[in-house]
């Protein structure tokens, strides 16, 4: 084996590790939001939370990826930490699928079927698929099969690669003696250790070891040590990934690595005390790419099945590790917890922005309905209720608008990126539904201190606005956060009879004040009341847009509202219904 053997088992590596990243990732944008709604409906049942895992794994093709998002829903304060664990088993499970289709590279058989699932034989035939796909396909959802088609073949034609430059090592008597080293237990499993952390990826290392068994030189008696110790390595990612998170997300991470490194604190031994108790047979048979993916998964399961009962150990064992900080306990909590880690899974990502959003949309909804009801009986509660309400808008909008700049710089699929765009044109109108709540309490506050009032005439009219307004409100977050384009459509109708509303009374105010029924200081608080149910009647407005052209795949707001006002037969109607609704008498 010469220099440039060894270049080809490095590129071999190279495009393995490329093909995975690549196919991974598009797998998870195919899958969107499928991932983010199965977290959602985790259970306390250990099985259900196993298959979530092995499910997210399969679909991501990497145990390190799903631990990893999950120290980031945890820092979130999205997941618990009980939450996880049955969904860290469930991975370790899942990620071994990888290693049985890179076992199909030891078939050796004369049938033409049993050939072409080899990788050198199919990775062609996926290949011209994938790039067929990507050339000519017009949507999304067939460009992403194809770069997921070309990555696997990427992917494959790595091993082959790896096989083929590991390949005369089994001439060399060098290639022996060094695995007369690796007999010792605890050296292979340091060696399977050391190389999974170096290059982040199990199914990587263990595709190295997997071909060089095509040698024909590695007993079992190395590759399974070897391969307790792959188990361990790649725990380097997650741990990587907890630094500068919260105690609960370290202690994520410290659970995975726990249970992989108890497994083989049990396993190894157990393992050779048997094997030696019964002549050593599995120590001394040769492994190949099967018996490798055989014994990564029978040892999967067998940590699972020893160490699930154990579960609530192991969460003990994960607080003494990792113990709360002092600073923790005081440090003010934060409105917005996303955390960064969660951009390794934009879908994810997408997902908890979305509620954040919805938080957002309640929290201006209530913000305007407390100053409705200060309007009419003046609370300081209520007025700092309100005034909480808003700091915790404008902390929500600064933090997810930069969170989102952030994620729409990702890999994002189409819809996802259209949920992106959505939510940065609509947070701004959340915000400010906020301001105009503040507007209002002061409004309420002036009115209150100086003991003055309404007309009965000018409080009857704005009974009738307000009760329009409640409404513009309440259709607008129902229609976003249900995503109800069909209710969406009803608030530009009713917009504009809330703009007519506001013209009526401020025209009615200006006789009332030329026949002296009303003061000029009273039309100060007048106007700016009307000012404010205005304004909130516009971004209800805007909000319905963004949602409206989400279906539609553009942002292009003026031309819409012009589309939709001028003869257009349902707004049209619908105008009509709530002009005859919140008519002045």
């Amino acid at each position: 084996m010469d220099f440039f053997s060894v270049l080809k088992l490095l590129l071999g590596l190279a495009f393995f590790l490329f093909g995975m990243n690549v196919m991974s990732g598009n797998l998870e944008k195919l899958a969107g939001g499928k991932l983010e709604n199965l977290l959602k409906k985790m259970t306390s049942n250990p099985i259900f939370s196993m298959l979530v895992g092995a499910v997210i794994t399969i679909a991501m093709q990497s145990s390190s990826a799903t631990t990893v998002m999950l120290v980031g829903l945890v820092n979130s304060g999205i997941m618990n930490l009980s939450q996880t664990l049955y969904v860290i088993f469930g991975a370790n499970i899942g990620t071994t699928l990888t290693a049985w289709i890179l076992s199909l590279s030891g078939i050796s058989s004369d049938s033409f079927f049993l050939q072409m699932l080899k990788p050198e034989n199919f990775s062609p035939v996926l290949a011209i698929i994938g790039v067929f796909l990507l050339l000519s396909g017009k949507t999304y959802k067939k460009k992403s099969i194809g770069t997921i088609m070309t990555g696997f073949a990427v992917l494959m034609y790595g091993m082959v690669f790896m096989k083929d430059s590991v390949s005369p090592l089994a001439e060399m008597p060098g290639f022996t003696n060094l695995l007369v080293k690796f007999s010792n237990p605890l050296f292979g499993l340091v060696i399977g250790l050391a190389v999974t952390a170096v290059i982040q990826s199990s199914a990587a290392s263990i595709g190295i070891l997997q071909a060089l068994s095509l040698t024909g030189s590695i007993p079992l008696g190395i590759a399974i040590p070897i391969v307790m110790g792959q188990n361990i390595g790649t725990c380097a990612t997650s741990l990587l990934s907890c630094i500068g998170t919260n105690t609960n997300a370290k202690r994520v991470a410290t659970v995975h690595a726990s249970i992989k490194v108890i497994g083989a604190l049990i396993c190894l031994p157990v393992y050779y005390f048997v094997d030696k108790a019964l002549g050593s047979p599995l120590s001394s048979a040769t492994a190949n790419p099967a018996t490798i993916a055989l014994v990564h998964t029978v040892y999967n399961i067998i940590i699972t099945v020893l160490l699930m009962p154990c579960s609530k150990l192991l969460v003990k064992l994960a607080n003494v590790l990792v113990r709360d900080k002092a600073a923790e306990s005081t440090e003010k909590e934060s409105i917005f917890t996303l955390d960064e880690l969660l951009l390794r899974s934009p879908s994810v990502a997408v997902s908890e922005c979305d509620t954040y959003t919805y938080t957002m949309a309640i929290l201006a909804q209530d913000a305007i309905f407390d100053a409705f009801r200060l309007l009419d009986s003046y609370d300081e509660e209520l007025k700092q209720k309100i005034l909480e309400n808003e700091d915790k808008l404008d902390s929500l909008e600064d933090s997810l608008g930069t969170y989102l700049v952030k994620l729409s710089a990702e890999a994002l699929s189409d819809e996802d990126s259209r949920r992106v765009s959505k939510m940065l044109h609509v947070i701004g109108d959340f915000e400010r539904l906020g301001d105009h709540a503040v507007n209002l309490t002061r409004v309420a506050g002036e009115m209150h201190e100086k003991n003055i009032s309404f007309s009965d005439e000018a409080q009857d009219e704005l009974n009738v606005l307000r009760e329009a307004a409640t409404d513009i409100l309440g259709i607008t977050v129902k229609a976003y956060i249900d995503s109800d384009l069909d209710l969406a459509t009803r608030v530009e109708p009713l917009e504009q009879v809330i703009d007519s509303l506001t013209a009526q009374i401020r025209n009615n105010h200006i006789s009332r004040l030329q026949k002296g029924d009303c003061t000029i200081e009273m039309g100060f608080v007048l106007s700016d009341t009307l000012t404010n149910y205005e304004r909130i009647s516009d971004h209800c407005s805007n909000i319905a847009v963004a949602l409206t052209e989400l279906f539609k795949g553009s942002f292009e707001t003026h031309r819409y509202l012009n589309s939709i006002k001028y003869g257009e037969e349902h707004f049209t109607q619908v105008f009509r219904e709530y002009a005859l609704q919140y008519s002045l008498k």
